[in-house]
């Protein structure tokens, strides 16, 4: 298999792995649950992978991090939207 593929299919993977908790969030209404400091750590985190992406010029490092960063930025955004 090539390298590539492999990367985009695991990337892909793990890069939806939070869209279930986003959706969750936006049908509830309800961010009780979440930590702000995990979202915070994980789009630091991810969005240092988007830059050893780019660094080492990997589209699979970056397609799949910057697609997971978008995810939990808009998690960030329904926590201080639907926080009580």
């Amino acid at each position: 298999m090539n390298e590539n593929i492999l990367g985009l299919v695991a990337g892909g993977i793990t890069s939806v792995a939070m869209l279930p908790q986003l959706i969750k969030v936006l049908k509830e209404k309800d961010v009780q649950d979440l930590s702000l400091l995990m979202i915070l750590f994980l789009i630091t985190g991810l969005s240092l992978w988007v830059w050893y992406g780019f660094i080492k010029d990997e589209l699979p490092i970056i397609l799949s991090n910057a697609f997971a960063v978008l995810v939990n930025i808009c998690l960030l955004i329904c926590y201080f939207k639907f926080r009580k």
